[in-house]
């Protein structure tokens, strides 16, 4: 009897190591005082992905999920392991509202308005340098836009 142990350790390979499977555009954004160097999810795959399967995201680094337009997106943490925080950005580059969200849970956090992007990084990084809603986001008309 003959065993294949190769599609199984090919799973296992690729859940490993999603972000170096990925190559996400990287653009650095500045929120007040503070550079944030983000990833871009700007594809429809991108964005379902996001940070999915991580199991680190550096202090002052996240993703950004750029929407084809400005709409009320919802995001949810299915299959996310770490904790997050999700800043939702108006097209002139301003905080509408900022959400934490625990890792793993199908619970929808919502944009309170329409946005053109979501900013992911680290729960509790928003609060933490004083970031509020109101306040601007630089470097998004450097961005992949998103289709």
């Amino acid at each position: 009897m003959k065993f294949s142990f190769l599609p199984a350790f090919s799973a296992l390979f690729y859940l490993s190591f999603p972000a170096q499977a990925q190559h996400l555009p990287r653009v650095e954004l500045q929120a007040s005082f503070y550079r944030i160097e983000t990833e871009v999810a700007a594809t429809p795959e991108q964005r379902m992905t996001g940070l999915m399967q991580r199991r680190h995201l550096g202090i002052n680094q996240g993703m950004l999920f750029v929407f084809p337009q400005a709409e009320q997106p919802c995001m949810w943490m299915k299959n996310t392991l770490i904790p997050l925080s999700v800043a939702f950005i108006d097209d002139e580059g301003v905080i509408v509202n900022i959400r934490d969200m625990q890792p793993q849970s199908e619970n929808n956090h919502c944009a309170a308005a329409p946005v053109r992007y979501a900013l992911e990084m680290n729960q509790g990084w928003f609060s933490a340098k004083g970031i509020k809603p109101g306040m601007k986001v630089n470097g998004l008309a450097g961005v992949p836009s998103g289709r």
